[in-house]
């Protein structure tokens, strides 16, 4: 799950787990049930220490061929790479953890310099290589920590299987969705996912859909009901960001109005009501509690207020917070 917004990043986890709570999710976080690293696009993403290994020697390698005309840029050659992963390995050995300046510092130490762009590039490359992960908070600091003391347990599994596994996971969490939705989210080949379709065989289910290819989990049961739902999603939440074709989320008839929204966008702070995305949302901590602010695209009707209402329970249930959440008119 991306995570770069580690606070949105927790209450988009928390919308998908029975009873997560904030602070649960810290202390997870802490305790390195969770750990958080560079995989993928690559950007930050919570990952669950069993997964982090064969996920990164599947993404690793393209990510690393297209950072190298940055590294070039930067002036960092594979000698480099190679002293400041050893540096830090030395550093962190024996359970502890440095926070990213603290890290910066080693690199000096040892005659490298980290100034601008160079120490989280080295940071990321000695990330793609399984020396340092994701280490316990420092109060409001992030630390980082040794790979191997804190994702001990991380699985193996060889390309075909790890091919296999991330795709039948994304179209299983995702779909129905298209390859080109797949191979944004993962970073992988269109060939890649191909392959991976055919190596997750019948777990996966196909439909042609306004003459567009979607795959999705094959014995997923079809959801019923009657009341409408509503979603406070965070900014880069999995709903928004997990595709390349986002057009299903949009409202019919054009009624998105990109001013409404920080990033312009729909991978901002979203309501949704029914998977359809109906207005931006800001959240502001009060002495007696939560306020969030609604921006609407439209005027919602009675059932759908008390659906966003019930969301904005939810996100208090969350917080361990009342939450209200205002309602403007439109």
């Amino acid at each position: 799950m991306q995570s770069q917004d580690y606070a949105g990043a927790k209450w988009a986890l928390g919308q998908r787990t029975r009873a997560g709570t904030d602070a649960a999710i810290d202390r997870l976080f802490d305790e390195g049930a969770i750990l958080r690293t560079h995989v993928m696009r690559p950007t930050w993403h919570f990952v669950a220490p069993e997964d982090v290994g064969w996920l990164l020697d599947l993404t690793a390698p393209r990510i690393r061929r297209g950072l190298t005309a940055r590294y070039r840029e930067l002036g960092i050659d594979a000698k480099q790479s190679v002293r400041a992963a050893a540096a830090w390995a030395a550093a962190l050995a024996g359970g502890r953890h440095l926070t990213r300046t603290e890290l910066g510092r080693v690199l000096t130490a040892a005659g490298i310099s980290p100034e601008g762009q160079r120490l989280p590039h080295l940071l990321m490359g000695a990330e793609l290589d399984k020396v340092i992960i994701s280490g316990p908070r420092r109060g409001r600091q992030f630390t980082y920590a040794l790979f191997e003391e804190r994702a001990p347990k991380a699985r193996k599994l060889e390309r075909s299987q790890a091919l296999a596994e991330l795709t039948s996971r994304y179209f299983r969490s995702h779909g129905p969705a298209q390859i080109q939705d797949f191979t944004w989210w993962s970073g992988l080949t269109a060939a890649e996912a191909r392959m991976g379709i055919e190596l997750a065989g019948a777990a996966l289910g196909h439909r042609v859909i306004e003459g567009k290819d979607y795959w999705y989990e094959a014995a997923a049961a079809a959801l019923r009901g009657t009341a409408p739902v509503a979603h406070l999603l965070p900014n880069f939440d999995e709903y928004t960001v997990g595709y390349r074709d986002r057009s299903a989320l949009i409202p019919p008839g054009g009624r998105f109005d990109p001013s409404l929204y920080s990033f312009g966008s729909v991978l901002s702070n979203i309501l949704t009501v029914d998977g359809v995305v109906c207005g931006a949302w800001r959240r502001s901590f009060e002495r007696d509690g939560v306020l969030i602010e609604l921006r609407l695209s439209e005027r919602l009707a009675p059932r759908e207020s008390a659906a966003v209402a019930e969301a904005g329970r939810a996100m208090g249930r969350f917080l361990g917070r009342p939450v209200k959440v205002a309602l403007p008119h439109v």
